[in-house]
């Protein structure tokens, strides 16, 4: 293969699952008329025409490696990346999560910027000896400042402009049109018309804590309108457990499991608020998703999710349901006039912090990049 004369940016994913699809638009995003092309690569996951067409790249490739095949020294993917290194002009790589970080390491000679996207991934003295042996060609973004630090920790003897945060976002406009109405929404969802919807989504799985959602609306419904409901969407092996659970507080009857709902961030308007009690949620794009339909918030004060919430929601300590229940009645409370405050605090928020192209102005003024890729 010849080498093309363009400049190329490498990116290098994973896969596409869950959220992961988004996060490959998000980097691409950031390199929209600055004259260099994007090349997305994903490790596992069969091509794909629907999601080539997500990614916003100039070209989409499709390494479609199982889980299995990719356990070890990966040498087989770290050949195949060799070549689609030696056949661009990259000037750089950006790879999301570890494994992608190592095989991109070691499968090229670029500068690589290691995007992380939860907690603990460098708390390994394997992972923490091998980011070091690769320090001059590696940088590290974090998806907010928690994990950032988190890194930061993990990572003692590294400068800390070399570790830093580059927040997830969304097409703010684009998601909005996106988001079906209310009315809309609730039907899709099956849900009353006249009801007060406490709105939840995501895994069923212990970090999400749903367990402290469950008793902190147990508590607050006395306080609620009386045809409240908390809904909550996403699958998980807590699933019978959380039920069983509702039922032994005595509000089976008001609480809806619907499962895995697919593009479920179109049906947010449903929600009277969003509450997430989750347990050190490392960023929480669920609350941007909340926050373009307009819903008051209610998180807890740990991990990513208390910078993006501060100053526009209500934030509490997490596993306390008291607290958690005092949020909802406030929110419960709120007049038309308030919600509407409410909803234009939320969407400045994510226009001057959380929009693509507030983190792209951010992204090219981080050191790491300035150093690799001057624009133009």
């Amino acid at each position: 293969m010849t080498r093309s004369a363009e400049r190329h940016v490498l990116q290098f994913c994973h896969g596409y699952d869950g959220p992961f699809l988004d996060c490959a638009r998000q980097y691409a995003s950031l390199f929209a008329g600055t004259g260099y092309r994007v090349t997305t690569v994903f490790l596992t996951g069969v091509a794909d025409s629907e999601v080539a067409a997500a990614c916003a790249s100039d070209e989409v490739l499709f390494m479609e490696y199982s889980s299995k095949a990719i356990r070890g020294l990966k040498l087989g993917a770290i050949g195949d990346l060799r070549k689609i290194a030696a056949s661009r002009n990259f000037s750089f790589c950006i790879a999301h999560r570890f494994k992608p970080i190592y095989i991109a390491l070691l499968g090229t000679s670029l500068p690589v910027i290691g995007v992380h996207h939860a907690f603990d991934d460098y708390k390994r003295g394997s992972r923490k000896l091998f980011a070091q042996i690769f320090r001059k060609r590696l940088s590290l973004l974090g998806v907010s400042d928690a994990v950032r630090d988190d890194m930061r920790r993990c990572l003692p003897k590294w400068p800390a402009q070399r570790i830093q945060t580059l927040y997830n976002r969304i097409d703010v406009s684009a998601l909005q049109s996106s988001q079906v109405s209310a009315r809309e929404a609730r039907e899709t969802l099956g849900l009353a018309a006249d009801a007060f919807i406490v709105g939840n989504v995501g895994r069923l799985h212990p970090d999400k804590d749903q367990a402290t959602l469950l008793h902190g609306f147990a508590a607050a419904l006395p306080g609620l309108p009386g045809n409240s409901q908390l809904v909550i969407l996403g699958k998980g092996r807590l699933e019978q457990d959380l039920k069983e659970l509702a039922r032994e507080l005595g509000i089976g009857d008001r609480v809806l499991f619907l499962g895995q709902v697919p593009d479920a961030r179109n049906y947010f308007r449903a929600f009277d608020v969003f509450a997430l009690s989750s347990d050190h949620e490392p960023f929480g794009m669920v609350l941007l998703e909340a926050m373009a339909a307009g819903v008051p918030l209610l998180a807890t004060a740990c991990g990513g999710a208390k910078e993006v919430v501060e100053g526009v929601g209500i934030l509490f300590p997490l596993g306390d349901a008291e607290h958690l229940a005092q949020g909802l009645q406030r929110l419960a409370g709120m007049d038309e006039q308030q919600r509407h405050q409410c909803a234009e605090l939320m969407l400045e928020r994510l226009r001057e912090r959380f929009s693509d192209r507030a983190v792209r102005d951010t992204f090219w003024h981080l050191p790491q990049v300035i150093d690799l890729a001057p624009r133009g």
